[in-house]
């Protein structure tokens, strides 16, 4: 009787698990999920300042975060479900729609709202001006990616041909770019942060123009994650949301210093200074967006840029792709 007693309790341990397994496994931290993030950089300070004062957690998350190192890799790991929600520039959710997947990536939420690489060249140039890089070699990134395609945007804005009057070094990985640099490679390179500061602080490159600057308001990075996923998990994303908007706020209404002493855990490599420094260039330049919320007119100036850069023949209506519930939500409306 003992025995069959020890046994039911064991079963109904055993339900209990598995009624809590699924797409994010709860336990007393709260409810488990991965984040996969296209690149770690304090391009995404709100998202840092989420994890690191607990937001996520207030909000009964328990957030692993992985970095992809490109957004087809992102994509990939959210596709083959070894990620829940995605990070990334958007127009990877529009790629893999017009591909035919059937459970397709959503947008749910938007994070920054320029782009946040910096072009970086050999030499200091405090005079640069883009018709500088007539005849040049700069690594920019894959094809088809969103700072590929922003930089070739900038280019054309500036008169500049980017078939015919740079060369366009796209066979360097996003997580070598600087490295290559460092060794030999291109006239300029295309670097986020902090990347483009270690390359000053290094002598081997100086920052000469912002492509954040440059290229104006531009829906550069969003969350996505599967149709299904949210369908079974809504409450998770709203959460997650929730989340984010905190810190979102959080970035609003502190400066520089304190953003940069809350992220500090996140880029142990760099000193607290230079993290200052890269925040307070990020802020000044409008970077951080003040709410998720991925607005129609962000989406479709996204697809011009992607038509632009030949890379979109057919368009995908907002209302398939992004879902601004739980982000009008989350602000309380």
């Amino acid at each position: 009787m003992k025995q069959k007693r020890i046994f039911a309790l064991f079963l109904s341990a055993t339900l209990s698990l598995t009624l809590l397994a699924g797409c994010g496994k709860k336990q007393g931290s709260g409810t488990q999920i991965t984040l996969n993030e296209v690149a770690h950089s304090i391009f995404y300070a709100p998202q840092y300042v989420a994890y690191e004062l607990g937001y996520f957690k207030e909000e009964g998350l328990d957030v692993k975060i992985e970095t992809g190192f490109g957004a087809d890799k992102t994509m990939t790991a959210l596709i083959s479900g070894d990620a829940d929600i995605g990070f990334m520039g958007s127009e990877a959710s529009i790629y893999q729609y017009n591909e035919g997947n059937e459970d397709y990536a959503i947008n749910f939420a938007q994070l920054t709202q320029r782009a946040g690489n910096f072009l970086v060249g050999r030499e200091e140039n405090n005079q640069f001006q883009w018709s500088d890089l007539q005849g040049k070699e700069l690594i920019g990134g894959r094809k088809g990616g969103m700072p590929e395609m922003i930089l070739e945007y900038v280019l054309k804005k500036n008169g500049l041909d980017p078939e015919k009057d740079v060369t366009l070094i796209q066979n360097v990985d996003f997580a070598n770019t600087a490295g290559a640099f460092a060794g030999g490679t291109g006239d300029y390179t295309v670097e986020f942060e902090p990347n483009a500061t270690s390359l000053e602080q290094q002598g081997t490159g100086y920052v000469v123009a912002s492509l954040g600057i440059e290229s104006g308001y531009v829906p550069y990075t969003a969350y996505c994650a599967k149709k299904s996923y949210i369908e079974k998990n809504p409450d998770i994303i709203q959460h997650f949301t929730n989340a984010i908007y905190k810190g979102q706020q959080y970035v609003q209404s502190h400066s520089p210093a304190e953003i940069a002493k809350v992220i500090k855990p996140q880029f142990p490599e760099t000193d607290l200074d230079t993290l200052t420094s890269i925040v307070t260039r990020y802020a000044e330049q409008d970077t951080y967006k003040d709410n998720p919320v991925f607005s129609e007119e962000s989406f479709a100036l996204l697809q011009d840029i992607l038509k632009e850069a030949g890379e979109l023949s057919n368009p995908v209506d907002y209302s398939v792709l992004v879902n601004t519930d739980f982000a009008n939500k989350a602000m309380g409306q």
